[in-house]
């Protein structure tokens, strides 16, 4: 099996389970299997995140390499007297994906249940209302229950998870479709980095964050405890080449590289990348031959954003992998642009140096 068919797999295997916010366990203890040959020490913090150390030849310098493991999903609010689910978002799900949508919910004992999203049938329902995009209270998520009680025999309960159920995969080229590629790509790339980066000069923490969806949660409490002097985040963004969206609007494409990040949230209120983070990513990457695009996105960020404000402050990155529909159960991502996001990170990881660490961080003025 060639390198790009195990990502593959790996991505699928890592994709199928759910792991909405909160409640990524099942995918902590993937994402752990796969990390552990490659890092000198593997732990779980308080908050769920999952921390590789892969030693440096120097113990004075620290790198903090982060992708999040949660997607969005969604929460039971309310089971309904005729077996009917009512539930709330977790994380940004919109309304639009989930209509007629399959789901898979998680029960807290373990147990998988199918169940799609229901909606008033479009013959009984008003002409205005066929005309807008219903709200979460007018959805239902029916498992072919016919009572509570039934619903309840099952082990289902309020605050229960579910997410979509969609299965990886293969489209033409090297394309692939699936859910929480957002951002399970990243993690994938993040554990391909652990395997490709050879002694590094300084010390490399890699993590699988948790939360991110909800508030960068996981990235906040993990920089904390690392305390590092530079981080890069590995995340998704818009691929926008697609019909009706004009060239000027296309932040990335697909197939066309890793995008290193310049810049993201409304008016630039995310990320602004340190400027020398971002220049060796370039340079990294012009040396090693490795394609890239360079992004600046008007709206969402990544786990880099909280890093960066961590304690006194830390120079932080993202690198990008170019995703279609992202945030809805057939987001399309092309493979070779996830092996080359890891390329890259671990190239950077490599060549990052006490002294150059020491000269980003900048001299004391007299």
């Amino acid at each position: 099996m060639s390198r790009k068919q195990e990502l593959i797999e790996m991505l699928k295997k890592l994709t199928e389970v759910p792991g909405p916010s909160g409640r990524e366990e099942s995918v902590r203890n993937i994402v752990a299997e796969y990390l552990k040959p490659y890092v000198d020490k593997l732990w779980v913090d308080s908050w769920g995140n999952l921390i590789g150390l892969k030693k440096g030849r120097s113990s004075d310098g620290k790198i903090m390499i982060a992708a999040h493991m949660d997607e969005i999903g969604l929460f039971v609010s309310h089971i309904e007297d005729d077996g009917f689910i009512r539930v709330v978002p977790i994380g940004g799900i919109i309304e639009r994906t989930l209509i007629y949508q399959r789901v898979v919910l998680r029960t807290r004992d373990g147990r998988l249940i199918r169940g799609v999203v229901g909606l008033k049938p479009p013959h009984v329902a008003k002409p205005e209302e066929l005309q807008k995009v219903p709200e979460f209270k007018e959805l239902f998520i029916d498992i072919g229950a016919s009572s509570r009680e039934e619903v309840e025999k099952l082990g289902v309960r309020v605050g229960d998870i579910m997410v979509f159920d969609r299965e990886l995969v293969e489209l033409s080229g090297d394309r692939v479709t699936g859910k929480a590629f957002d951002d399970r790509v990243g993690v994938v790339s993040l554990i391909e980095a652990s395997r490709i980066i050879e002694k590094p000069n300084v010390d490399v923490y890699l993590v699988a964050t948790v939360q991110e969806e909800v508030g960068l949660k996981g990235a906040r409490t993990s920089a904390f405890a690392i305390s590092p002097d530079v981080a890069i985040a590995i995340d998704v963004t818009i691929a926008s080449d697609v019909p009706g969206v004009a060239k000027s609007e296309w932040y990335t494409r697909l197939g066309k590289g890793p995008a290193i990040k310049i810049a993201d949230g409304r008016n630039a209120t995310g990320l602004i990348a340190h400027p020398r983070v971002v220049d060796l990513l370039i340079n990294i990457a012009e040396k090693h031959r490795i394609p890239y695009q360079l992004e600046i996105i008007s709206g969402g960020t990544t786990d880099a954003s909280i890093i960066a404000l961590n304690k006194e402050g830390v120079p932080a990155g993202t690198v990008s992998i170019p995703s279609r529909y992202i945030h809805s159960p057939v987001e399309v991502v092309d493979i070779n642009d996830v092996y080359n996001a890891a390329l890259l990170v671990a190239r950077f990881a490599e060549e990052v140096t006490v002294e150059w660490l020491r000269e980003l961080k900048g001299a004391t003025l007299k």
